[in-house]
Formats: structure tokens, C-alpha cells, sequence
């Protein structure tokens, strides 16, 4: 069993920080920050299309973009804009990563040093059999990350769970032929995920170990969940 994570809004809570980075890159060419409503509901996306849904592509998207990369260093050094765990996170990642027969594994919108910081922060080196990164993908909801991971680890995608908080998440799985869990503390309604395709709902992150258990003892991740 592949069990594959998004981290921003599903293991982290790193609203304060992208918003904050975000109103800091608008700032420096003059112009109105976006809402956080606004920020918050494209988390997920890789740089460019974020900017494109801000300002339009006819807009400064790439100005916007090199400028972001650099302030989110400097606005990451603000220890207000700490990016905090959600409540059992590493110690569920912990349990299910001893379970034999399950593989976990990561695709994220952020770049590879932004998730090895995170990992490095809280002790998860070692736990992640593969990891995908906006590097060296498309954005989603494409399914380039999901069908990357599952070749690196040779899971089938019946075999296969995508958990994340977004409606780009639940999109990506779906475009992949893999199973999508949503989580309902993240930066997307759960109506939304619903209907883009989530076929299970989370409330809390300690639900995964039984029921990664159940989906071992089945063999597959059935169409519908019950």
C-alpha cells in the first residue's frame, strides 16, 4: 500500500507563512496584496499558475515569481510565521511507516529544499520512499507526481492513496487512477473536495492507521469507502 501525502494544509499549517510571503512579493512591485481567501484557495499550485490566477497571464507573473522565491526565505526567518504541525501528524507518519506493507511517500507544490527543510525541522528523514516536488513537475492537479511516485515505487494504483486538503489534490488523484482522501482541517471546504472526486473524508490524522490496516487486509482501496 502506497500512502502518499500533500504537506501544506494537510501535514503543515503554513497559511501564515505563504500569505505573509505573498502579501511581501506584491508589496515589492507596488502592488494590493491578494486576499487570503484568495492566497488560500490556490495552495497547492506550483508558482507560476498561482500567479496567473492572481494577476492574470498577462500580468508580471514571472516578476512575481522570482520575487516570491526570494522574500519566502527572508519572511521565513520570522519566527511568527512558524509553520506548525497539525495535531498528530508525525507520530501517525511514524506508525504507518512501521507497518509492513506500506510505503509512504510525499508530492508537494513546494520545491524540493522547501520540503527537505520541513522534513529536516521534524525528524522525518527516512520515512518517505519517494518525494515529489514542483521542481520537476507540472503543477497540479496534473498526475505526473502520483504516476512518478508509484513507478519509483512499484505500487500499482489500486494500491494507491493520495491524502490531501485541496480540490487540485483530489483532481490529481483522480487524473492518476488513484484513490484521493481529503482532510477537513485544511485550506479547502470539504464540499470541495467532495466534488472534485475525494472518495474518503479525514477528520483526523490518527484515522489513517486502522484504516491503512482495513486496506491492507483487502488488498486494494475499494471504489466507494463505507
Amino acid at each position: 500500500m502506497l500512502l502518499i501525502f500533500d504537506v501544506d494544509g494537510t501535514l503543515v499549517d503554513s497559511q501564515n507563512l505563504i500569505y505573509a510571503a505573498q502579501c511581501a512579493t506584491f508589496a515589492a512591485h507596488g502592488l494590493p496584496a491578494p486576499s487570503r481567501e484568495k492566497v488560500l484557495s490556490l495552495v497547492g499550485l506550483s508558482l507560476r499558475p498561482t500567479f496567473e490566477a492572481l494577476v492574470g497571464q498577462d500580468g508580471p507573473v514571472d516578476a512575481l515569481d522570482a520575487t516570491y522565491r526570494k522574500v519566502f526565505n527572508e519572511v521565513l526567518s520570522d519566527p511568527a510565521h512558524h509553520e506548525p504541525l497539525f495535531p498528530d501528524v508525525t507520530e501517525t507518519l511514524r506508525a504507518l511507516a512501521a507497518m509492513e506493507g506500506v510505503t509512504l511517500g510525499v508530492a508537494t507544490g513546494k520545491s524540493v529544499r522547501g520540503i527537505m527543510r520541513v522534513m529536516a525541522e521534524h525528524g522525518w528523514e527516512g520515512l518517505f520512499s519517494t518525494i515529489q516536488t514542483a521542481d520537476t513537475h507540472p503543477s497540479k492537479p496534473h498526475p505526473s507526481m502520483l504516476q512518478a511516485a508509484m513507478a519509483e515505487t512499484g505500487k500499482s494504483f489500486e494500491a494507491t492513496v493520495f491524502i490531501g486538503d485541496t480540490a487540485w489534490d483530489m483532481r490529481m488523484a483522480e487524473a492518476a487512477g488513484v484513490a484521493g482522501f481529503g482532510v477537513d482541517w485544511g485550506y479547502h471546504p470539504v464540499a470541495d473536495l467532495q466534488a472534485a472526486g475525494a472518495r474518503h473524508i479525514l477528520s483526523a490524522m490518527r484515522e489513517l492507521v486502522p484504516l491503512a490496516e482495513r486496506l491492507l487486509r483487502q488488498g486494494r482501496v475499494p471504489e466507494t469507502m463505507s
